[in-house]
């Protein structure tokens, strides 16, 4: 549809694809999405450790990342383990947008240490590459053979989640996002299997995250669910899970992010988090994903980081499409009380948005952005908005790529 020129093609797109995009919303809700069972509290992972003796599997892959590793965040889980006498091996080769070579070493790991399980344990790279290790084993399918929906038959083998970040939601999501280092782009694998068995939200591994860390998985949470619940795919669970998020967000991210040590803080968020990803795994995600996904794939912007400096923009080019939808998560975020005016309300939200950006010093541009790229940013962005996710007022490339030009360099003094 990007190819389409001028007027007939923005018609067919604000028109025949939102119509279709609601339809498939319709399908969408149909199709039964599992729920992990959580553990929650300081110490659930040592306590999923316990769980995962009971199940009976000849060897557990742990996924995870090599920090992760050095900074004895595992000590929990193993320890448990071992003194249950399960078996368990440990591949920490994850780096920074779960490459594809990398995820095929860990497919090769799996299979050659004979592993029958797999616990996802850090942020959204390590989670990610454990959903496409566990589906590619069970389909005897590389990575890019799964990359899109529902592309193999069979269930992955059992995958259990412990997040290390408050952010990615992963834990509850029917998604994972690997990259194409060699075509510069991120790639999406979604089957409603691939939801994790059980997972542990455990702050205790959250309390050392470095102050930025915690901003920047903390609004891509906060993202998560303001995305699902300005969408044509929300329904009324989803808005549930996303204006409790919101609100968790608002009255802990900041705290957090200055008492790293807070557990109760950092409780709170890892519960927004999932709370957040249990949203948008039914109702999806918009513009702000689509982008930032374009940033993450040519320019490794972290995707937490992407997302917190692209959402208030998008959520200006959205406003005049859901003003009575901004207005309720303003209530939620306690920026206005219930009776005021709906425009002023969404007014007060999207600032309230922009303060948050500035107490947890996220930056206002992106430094690697350059102009030059930004057509082929904006039509990538919107072919994957526009075929994708149910974004409550479609875009054209024109006013993507404006909204790209607002976070270059260039627009730091503005």
């Amino acid at each position: 549809m990007i190819g389409m020129p001028g007027f007939v093609g923005d018609v067919v797109r604000s028109v025949g694809l939102s119509t279709a995009m609601k339809a498939a919303g319709v399908v969408t809700g149909l199709v039964p999405i599992p729920q992990p069972m959580l553990l929650v509290g300081p110490h659930a992972s040592a306590r999923l450790g316990q769980a995962l003796a009971g199940f009976g599997h000849r060897r557990i892959l742990i996924v995870t990342d090599s920090q992760i590793v050095k900074l004895g965040l595992l000590k929990g889980l193993t320890a448990a383990l071992r003194a249950a006498g399960t078996q368990f091996v440990v591949f920490d080769a994850v780096t920074a947008d779960a490459p594809i070579p990398v995820v095929e070493k860990g497919i090769a790991f799996f299979q050659r240490r004979g592993c029958d399980a797999i616990v996802a344990f850090g942020g959204g790279s390590p989670m990610d590459a454990a959903k496409v290790i566990a589906y590619a084993v069970a389909n005897r399918k590389p990575p890019r053979k799964l990359v899109g929906y529902f592309k193999g038959l069979r269930a992955p083998v059992p995958v259990y989640a412990v997040p290390t970040t408050a952010g990615t939601g992963s834990e509850v999501t029917v998604a994972a996002v690997i990259s194409d280092p060699d075509a510069g782009q991120k790639l999406v694998i979604a089957d409603s299997r691939l939801v994790p068995v059980m997972a542990a939200l455990d702050p205790s591994l959250m309390v050392g995250l470095p102050p930025m860390v915690t901003a920047a998985t903390g609004m891509d949470a906060l993202t998560h669910a303001v995305e699902a619940f300005i969408g044509q795919w929300a329904t009324d669970y989803t808005d549930r899970m996303a204006l409790a998020a919101v609100g968790l967000v608002f009255a802990n991210l900041r705290t957090a992010h200055k008492e790293g040590r807070n557990l109760e803080a950092r409780e709170r968020m890892a519960l927004a988090a999932t709370y957040a990803g249990l949203a948008f795994t039914r109702a999806n995600v918009g513009y702000v994903h689509a982008i930032a996904h374009q940033l993450g794939g040519k320019y490794h912007v972290p995707h937490g980081l992407a997302n917190a400096i692209l959402l208030p923009h998008v959520l200006h080019a959205m406003a005049p499409a859901v003003t009575k939808r901004l207005a309720l998560l303003a209530v939620a975020a306690k920026a206005g009380a219930p009776g005021e005016r709906p425009a002023a309300l969404a007014k007060k939200f999207i600032a309230a948005v922009e303060k948050l950006d500035r107490d947890l010093r996220i930056p206002r541009v992106v430094d690697a952005l350059r102009e030059a790229d930004i057509p082929a940013l904006a039509k990538a962005a919107c072919w994957e908005a526009d075929t994708n996710y149910p974004v409550p007022k479609y875009l054209s490339q024109a006013d993507c790529e404006k909204l790209i030009r607002k976070v270059l360099p260039a627009a730091r003094g503005r």
